[in-house]
């Protein structure tokens, strides 16, 4: 496959962050205990066990295994996750950490922007560390990409677009100001996961429309 500047830029750049991503929630769940696996995630229906399968199944895919599995699930993406989740899933925790070591380094992915890399590496990061208290401190500016491309995604591809319609989003943390509309201030991965229907903290959020926006979200 041929690649122009832009593109090769783009691959220098993604793929450091999300190996990086990897490496680290590896070293979180390592030392986690048995029962902590069953935790409910920040995705509904998922516990912490099935999100990290998730992301196995998700680094393992190529653009042709994608567009065989979107067939073989009649273009359900719901049900492809499941299946995913189902195949990489395994019964004892240990080894499904197992399948991450393997796939650590790897540079596959579904026939998308790479920024979606940086939105499965930043998103179901924190679907998996929330719910277990674990803390993380996510490179503001590649965050800041992620959220780029989720907002120019329709929710109905799995972005933000409409959420973030009739909002000003500015991070606290680094260079970043989209939209129009009453001011909601924050650090970037707090926006990142607020655009892409996750819960935020309400004291993640400020400026003169974050009441609205959180109880627009559900929060409040």
């Amino acid at each position: 496959m041929l690649f122009n500047s832009g593109m090769a830029s783009s691959f220098s750049t993604v793929w450091p962050v999300v190996h990086h991503e990897r490496r680290a929630l590896l070293q979180d769940l390592e030392p986690l205990p048995a029962a902590h696996w069953q935790t409910p995630s920040v995705c509904p229906g998922w516990d912490v066990h099935d999100v990290l399968a998730h992301v196995i199944d998700s680094a393992k895919t190529t653009r042709l295994s994608f567009i065989r599995r979107l067939v073989a699930s009649r273009m359900d993406f719901d049900r492809d996750n499941a299946v995913g989740v189902e195949r990489e899933k395994t019964r004892e925790p240990a080894q499904t950490l197992n399948g991450l070591r393997a796939v650590l380094s790897r540079t596959s992915g579904p026939p998308a922007s790479l920024a979606t890399r940086l939105v499965e590496a930043f998103v179901h990061g924190e679907d998996i560390r929330r719910p277990l208290g674990i803390r993380r401190e996510y490179p503001p500016v590649h965050v800041a990409t992620a959220l780029k491309y989720q907002l120019r995604t329709t929710t109905k591809m799995g972005g933000g677009k409409e959420i973030a319609q009739g909002w000003r989003l500015i991070a606290t943390d680094t260079a970043f100001d989209h939209g129009d509309g009453p001011a909601v201030e924050g650090p970037a991965i707090a926006l990142l996961l607020a655009v892409s229907g996750r819960p935020v903290r309400d004291d993640e959020l400020s400026g003169p429309g974050a009441p609205v926006f959180l109880q627009q979200l559900g929060i409040q």
